[in-house]
């Protein structure tokens, strides 16, 4: 594997307070973390590559002399006399997948901590008219479930030179991975000037690939050009590219809109915007619109059961129930007995009888005036525009501000995130040949160590190759679909949008299937909900009280008083 220019195609030092600082934060020879090599995987020595090499680089880091120490500055800021950044960094190999014996790197060492950490370029890099490459590698041994790996080209000011570093220094370029949560991306975004009213604006790339969460080294690259394209690669492939000056590209948009809303515009009085008005010819009600008639009637052809007896209650009180030892009257009040259903009722209705119920075929409901289309109707109205004030062109976003530091400030839930071989300067070519010498053989001896860790696999059968899709369809036509879809969700976790506009079929039914497993949980959940209050209302019945339609309740309306009533009293009588 080789990283190539036709990937294109494809898609000084510091303060003596400062230096002791770092020798607290950074171990530069006593870090020596444990490792142990795969049997059977070969890690030769690393030798570092020549940088006298790459004549267009303002800045390569290898990490592997003592000139890192005095390079790289961590921060010393403060918030309120406390330091803002606690991670600890380290100077070594790494301890997870390494590849090649004594290959350093610059680690940070704290889980769930604030690191910072810059180095100033030897002079201000200025990009006017050339192309930027940031290129450099990540390796996240324990994972990243939550933190950055970004990187930031700091703006050239005298601030860089006369405080620590901290987010507080405004910068040109944010490039590198992020993850955190369902959040996963690689960013990347610019700082744009306004000409017109000095304020900076960060133009965020809309729709970041997302970074490789792998435990493996992988090389991040971005490249602009001077043609305002820009290139994100990672290990050497194409993975998001495009122009700068395309509209969608960044969000905010590069350039303000030519004409915004003059605030200062008011509808007129007159303006008419109901597109319907009430139908003057029908102002009144006609005069056989009933609007009391029900909307259900009781069925005139049905007639009542002639073994329905009314005079005999459905219900009667339960005879082998007796009123409980400890029952008090005065306490609990009069007991009545539970109600049963009547064995007389078995085989025939008993009660009141009523007819069931049907749609009236009268049945109008309130009357509305009708309405018609408003012959003065002139549309929704809308302010009018008028030319932004702070409106500019900005056609050549690549032409950035003066750099005067890379600089790392990022919040990790994990630690041990390597960083190693930085190359920054103005030469695809000369990243791609770094690459070539450094990430490269790293990568294949990284997965030679972690193919000889890994478990045996599993026995699979072998999958059948078909020459067409109905091919597949005809022969395992569950395998053709389960494929279909798998491959939709796929693309839809990277790209929603496209992957809905390159396969709409499998969108289509998935959306139908998610609705239908939507309708689904929210039905059962009713009827769970159903039961569940059904089940409640049974259990809040008083055992020794009667239904609500009995005799007691009849004598209870002329005066006789309930079981409530009298614990009610009795109650107040306690109280």
């Amino acid at each position: 594997m080789h990283l190539k220019t036709a990937a294109v195609g494809c898609l000084v030092a510091s303060t003596a307070f400062a230096q002791d600082a770092f020798d607290e934060i950074v171990s530069k020879k006593d870090t020596k973390p444990s490792k142990s090599y795969a049997p059977g995987v070969d890690h030769p020595a690393y030798t570092p590559f020549d940088e006298s090499q790459l004549t267009s680089a303002v800045v390569v880091e290898q990490f592997q002399d003592e000139s890192a120490s005095q390079n790289w500055k961590p921060s010393n800021a403060k918030k309120d006399d406390e330091f803002s950044y606690v991670g600890k960094w380290a100077f070594e190999e790494p301890s997870v997948l390494p590849g090649f014996d004594g290959d350093k790197g610059m680690v940070m060492k704290s889980p769930a901590a604030h690191h910072a950490i810059s180095r100033k370029l030897p002079q201000p890099l200025d990009n006017t008219d050339k192309t930027l490459v940031l290129q450099y590698e990540v390796k996240l041994q324990k994972g990243l479930e939550c933190g950055g790996a970004y990187v930031k080209l700091l703006s050239e000011n005298e601030e860089l030179h006369a405080e620590e570093f901290s987010s507080a220094n405004p910068y040109q370029v944010m490039f590198g991975p992020d993850k955190c949560g369902s959040t996963n991306k690689v960013h990347f975004i610019i700082r744009r000037k306004s000409p017109v009213d000095g304020t900076y604006e960060e133009k965020h790339l809309t729709m970041p690939p997302p970074a490789r969460l792998n435990k493996l080294t992988n090389l991040y690259t971005l490249i602009i050009h001077p043609d305002q394209q820009y290139e994100i690669r990672v290990n050497g492939k194409v993975i998001k590219s495009g122009s700068l000056l395309r509209e969608g590209v960044l969000n905010p948009p590069l350039n303000p809109p030519k004409e915004i809303v003059d605030d200062s515009d008011v509808k007129p009085a007159d303006w008419v915007d109901d597109k319907e008005i009430p139908d003057p010819e029908h102002a009144e009600k006609p005069a056989d619109w009933d609007e009391d008639a029900p909307m259900f009637i009781p069925d005139p052809d049905v007639e009542k059961p002639a073994d329905w007896d009314e005079d005999t209650p459905d219900y009667i009180d339960d005879p082998e129930a007796e009123k409980p030892i400890d029952w008090d009257d005065e306490e609990d009040g009069e007991w009545v007995a539970p109600q049963v259903k009547n064995p007389e009722c078995q085989d025939h209705g008993c009660g009141p009888w009523e007819a069931p119920l049907i749609k009236n075929p009268d049945y109008k409901g309130k009357w509305v005036q009708p309405k018609i289309p408003n012959p003065d109707y002139k549309g929704e109205w809308q302010p009018r525009k008028i030319a932004n004030p702070n409106y500019y062109e900005d056609s050549t976003p690549s032409n950035l501000e003066p750099i005067g530091a890379i600089g790392l400030e990022l919040w990790t839930m994990q630690s041990d995130i390597l960083f190693d071989n930085f190359y920054l300067g103005h030469s695809v070519e000369e990243a791609e040949q770094f690459a070539n010498a450094t990430f490269v053989p790293k990568l294949k001896i990284e997965t030679a160590e972690e193919e000889a860790l890994a478990p045996p696999p599993t026995p699979k059968k072998d999958r059948k190759q078909y020459e067409s899709a109905l091919d597949f369809f005809r022969d395992d036509p569950l395998g053709y679909i389960t494929e279909v879809y798998r491959v939709f969700i796929l693309n839809f976790s990277i790209n929603a949008k496209q992957a809905v506009i390159d396969q709409p079929i499998p969108a289509f039914f998935f959306g139908i299937a998610a609705v239908l497993v939507m309708g689904l949980m929210f039905g059962t959940l009713n009827v769970i909900l159903y039961f569940m209050q059904k089940f409640a209302s049974r259990q809040q019945q008083p055992t020794g009280k009667a239904p609500i339609k009995t005799a007691k309740d009849d004598a209870d309306s002329t005066g006789k008083t309930t079981s409530s009533s009298k614990s009610s009293s009795a109650a107040k009588r306690r109280a």
